[in-house]
């Protein structure tokens, strides 16, 4: 109990440092983005910083690593929430969605960037274990909603031929998509209706 009370400064340090970095990199991307900004955000030394991250690549896998979880969190409580709405797989996903294009709409100011569109843009800069890491949570992303289209395949034989990983895919695609076409245009709705026009997609898709 004692080591846990003496811990807990050095994990909040941690998570803060994480926090400014996090915002600093959807900002203006790694390569822009400097130990020593962080540090001084955070109010700590260059020492400090490297006492929780040896270098970037330690950071940048922790942040990601910190994106799967968040992201997990989110979209397996939209799924839960759709799933106590209506018994339906495809009304279930049409749901979700319908979430999803909520949530990015309650962020003030807009969805501000993806930690994994950053990390990709400037993979050079990262080493293999980083590499994995964003794959981890792409393909993670791709899991749930795969495991989803199959439920509703059951029932609703789609329109067309279509694989549920791919369709998956599709759907992040969209939201990464959205996401970079908000913030070009200076529109954070663009990212909401890119979101609500995928649903309505997969509704012709699986309904006609």
């Amino acid at each position: 109990m004692a080591d846990d009370i003496i811990d807990r400064p050095t994990r909040g340090k941690r998570e803060r440092i994480l926090e400014v970095a996090h915002d600093a990199v959807v900002a203006k991307g790694f390569d822009a983005t400097s130990i020593d900004e962080i540090a001084a955000a955070v109010e700590i030394s260059r020492a400090g910083f490297f006492y929780h991250f040896p270098d970037k690549n330690a950071l940048a896998r922790a942040l990601i690593e910190r994106h799967i979880l968040q992201e997990a969190g989110m979209i397996d409580g939209i799924i839960t929430r759709a799933a106590e709405l209506s018994d339906d797989p495809l009304q279930q996903m049409l749901i979700t969605l319908r979430l999803m294009a909520e949530a990015f709409q309650e962020i003030p100011g807009g969805y501000p960037g993806c930690i994994l569109a950053s990390a990709t843009y400037q993979d050079r800069l990262f080493n293999a274990e980083v590499k994995a890491a964003n794959r981890r949570a792409l393909l993670a992303f791709r899991d749930r909603f795969e495991a989803l289209f199959r439920r509703i395949a059951e029932t609703y034989p789609p329109r067309e031929p279509v694989d549920p990983a791919e369709l998956a895919d599709h759907v992040n695609a969209v939201m990464e998509g959205g996401i970079i076409l908000a913030r070009g245009m200076g529109d954070p709705q663009v990212l909401i209706r890119q979101v609500l026009l995928a649903r309505q997609m997969i509704k012709a898709l699986y309904q006609g």
